[in-house]
């Protein structure tokens, strides 16, 4: 038994397919093949189901990998600890973002950081918080930045800053002329909304339970899911409806601004806290507070900032 074949195990369940864990690897499929099934005679136990187009771990299988995964981050940390004692804020930090976050916060962060840590270098990932929680678990990632609320076993979280939500319409719309927009008038609008899987989603949907039931297949609501904030943001500016933001989203392009108005809330307004989550074994603390120091500075001019 040797690293490699701890690494191929590991990849193998991650990808659930021998050509893609393979790539992963940078070896080839023949070497990772044969590699996990030499571990899986030396064990004396078949770690995966080879189904046709897919491979699933077995019950034993991901015992297995569970444990190889701690041993891989164990040698990580021992890496790291030894880097660490030259310069912890040198050598990359991969770093995941929510959709609805990454484009807003990152050209602010990077420069921050930058200047804070010249030699850590960001290696960005976006996706859904599931997907970014499964990597970061499988330390595929070092930390990501999440909309609360948010708990992980093993995971630690800080936040960064809270936003708070506006109303964004077409020029023409009865609420241009309005100074905030309640919540519950959302519900009789053509509300466009970001696609399942969106935390910001479910949020406007915790607003205005309502919305979910009123978007009928075939309209404009449901059309639009799957969408990014800058897609219904340019939907919105042709007329075909409301949609909520947070604030650091509602930037629109200088060619549709007249086309737009952005109101904010009545009072409570809605608002999200934006965190960073790592995991408690990461080796490289000072690196994460430096992330965190930079996200606060870097923290939208609509938001505000949290320290504690």
């Amino acid at each position: 038994m040797n690293l490699s074949e701890l690494r191929y195990v590991v990849a193998l369940a991650r990808e659930r397919h021998f050509g893609r864990a393979a790539e992963a690897c940078f070896v080839t499929q023949p070497t990772l093949s044969v590699a996990v099934r030499k571990l899986e005679e030396e064990l004396g136990v078949a770690l995966f189901e080879r189904r046709r187009g897919e491979v699933v771990p077995t019950p034993a299988g991901e015992r297995v990998v569970a444990r190889a995964q701690r041993v891989l981050e164990e040698i990580e940390r021992l890496r790291a600890e030894a880097e660490a004692a030259r310069d912890p804020l040198a050598g990359p930090l991969r770093v995941g973002a929510i959709y609805t976050v990454g484009p807003c916060l990152m050209p602010r962060l990077i420069p921050a950081l930058r200047r804070a840590a010249p030699r850590m270098p960001l290696l960005i990932e976006e996706g859904y918080t599931a997907e970014l929680a499964e990597r970061l678990r499988e330390g595929a990632l070092d930390a990501i930045v999440i909309s609360e609320p948010f708990a992980l076993p093993g995971v630690a979280t800080a936040p960064l800053y809270e936003e708070p939500f506006v109303v964004a319409v077409p020029a023409g719309h009865r609420w241009a002329r309005r100074r905030s927009v309640r919540a519950a008038d959302l519900a009789g609008e053509e509300l466009l909304l970001l696609g399942p899987g969106h935390c910001f989603r479910d949020q406007v949907l915790a607003l205005c339970p309502e919305c979910g039931r009123t978007a009928e297949p075939g309209s404009l609501a449901r059309s639009l899911e799957g969408a990014s904030l800058e897609t219904i943001r340019h939907m919105v500016a042709s007329g075909a409806g409301v949609t909520v933001l947070p604030c650091s989203a509602a930037a629109f392009p200088a060619g549709e601004r007249r086309l737009v108005a952005v109101r904010p809330f009545a009072r409570p307004a809605p608002a999200r806290r934006v965190a960073l989550a790592w995991r408690e074994s990461f080796p490289r603390p000072e690196a994460v507070e430096a992330l965190i120091e930079a996200a606060r500075r870097a923290a939208p001019a609509c938001a505000r900032p949290l320290d504690t």
